[in-house]
């Protein structure tokens, strides 16, 4: 009993050393212990790291369009060559349409059979097998991205699926440019092979363009984050203010309606209950009536409306027979026949009429003018 009493305060001591040694601060800086330091790779695994293998044997299979069939059996030892190195079978059944892989008692990576499982899937999604090798690296990552269930209009889908591939397929080119991943776009999906941040970007690209965004805008932000992310000093920084801010420009605005219902003010009081017939009746007299008086009434009601009816129709018909007004006849001015006229004018007008000559000039007026015309010349 001594013994077990003096071993429990040793135990207890080495935990509280062990405790202090856990809450003792770092020196370092949280932002150095964030950020991966450049270059740096993640160590291979090895077989010394799990010597003993797996314990039991797993397996995933995948069915192949039938048009995959032939490019498949020609490819299909190169899939095995790169599979066997790492000890994983594969199988491929050409009468099911379906590739099949599975571990082996050798296999040391628990992780290499769902690089194989992804392996045999871009393979059924036209992915070419120099590309699709690429995903057994530890660096590698793919993501195959369904788009067949987000446009509901085939037209529509066909459209935005064009638009993701550009012209040439220069779009997808400038986006497996900057985000270092291959993508292949086949039918209702996207693959993607290349690292985890590129893959990210390209799902968001992706998925942006079915939803009517167009790639440019977004090639445009991978293109300034590149910029930016060769600047040391900006890494720790937001990165809001250098990115563009693209509006919507075909907003559908919410139709306003045509009748507007104003509401009126809160009251804690209820309205005010509404008469019912009888107390019309009531405050009118026509309760106490007799039948007969009540019938009298409503027929002389009747008759009233009736004759107010007809009088109504009667002034519209002789409407017709009203002449309209005439405008008034507006009669023309007689012409004023004493007009004052100016003798002494006109007489000046013959004088000069008279004193103008018609026609050509004579010779010796001809002749008297050239006199003229030399003399000035000579005296100046």
């Amino acid at each position: 009993m001594a013994s077990s009493s003096l071993e429990r305060p040793e135990k207890a001591a080495g935990k509280s050393e062990f405790r202090n040694q856990k809450l003792k601060p770092d020196n370092q800086d949280e932002s150095e212990l964030l950020t991966v330091p450049d270059g740096w790779k993640e160590p291979a695994f090895s077989k010394e790291d799990n010597p003993r293998g797996l314990l039991e044997e797993s397996s995933f299979a995948t069915l192949f369009p039938k048009y995959r069939e032939a490019y498949l059996k020609e490819c299909w030892p190169l899939v095995q060559k790169a599979l066997i190195e790492h000890h994983v079978n594969a199988t491929l059944d050409l009468i099911e349409g379906s590739m099949t892989v599975c571990t082996t008692k050798k296999t040391f990576d628990p992780y290499i059979i769902i690089r194989a499982r992804d392996l045999i899937r871009l393979l059924a999604r036209s992915v070419s097998f120099e590309q699709a090798v690429r995903i057994l690296q530890d660096d590698v990552a793919c993501d195959i991205i369904k788009i067949g269930s987000l446009v509901r209009n085939k037209e529509r889908f066909v459209k935005r699926r064009q638009r993701l591939i550009g012209p040439k397929g220069s779009t997808l080119k400038a986006l497996e440019l900057l985000t270092n991943c291959y993508i292949m776009v086949q039918g209702n999906t996207v693959s993607a092979i290349g690292p985890f941040s590129g893959l990210k970007e390209v799902r968001k690209v992706v998925l942006d363009t079915m939803k009517n965004i167009h790639p440019i805008y977004n090639i445009k932000s991978l293109m300034i984050k590149r910029e930016l992310a060769k600047d040391s000093e900006l890494r720790s920084q937001s990165w809001e203010r250098f990115l563009p801010q693209f509006k919507h420009k075909n907003v559908n605005k919410r139709k306003e309606p045509k009748k507007k219902t104003v509401k009126k003010e809160y009251t804690p009081f209820p309205p005010p209950q509404p008469e019912s017939q009888i107390d019309k009746e009531l405050a009118s007299g026509e309760y106490f009536l007799k039948a007969n008086q009540k019938k009298r009434q409503k027929m002389e009601a009747i008759k009233a409306k009736q004759a107010e009816a007809i009088s109504k129709r009667q002034e519209e018909r002789n409407k017709a027979f009203i002449p309209p007004k005439e405008k008034p006849v507006v009669k023309p001015k007689k012409a004023s026949t004493e007009t004052k006229i100016d003798v002494a004018s006109i007489k000046e007008k013959v004088k000069k009429a008279k004193n103008k000559k018609l026609g050509a000039l004579t010779a010796e007026e001809i002749a008297l003018k050239m006199k003229a015309g030399e003399k000035k010349r000579k005296k100046k």
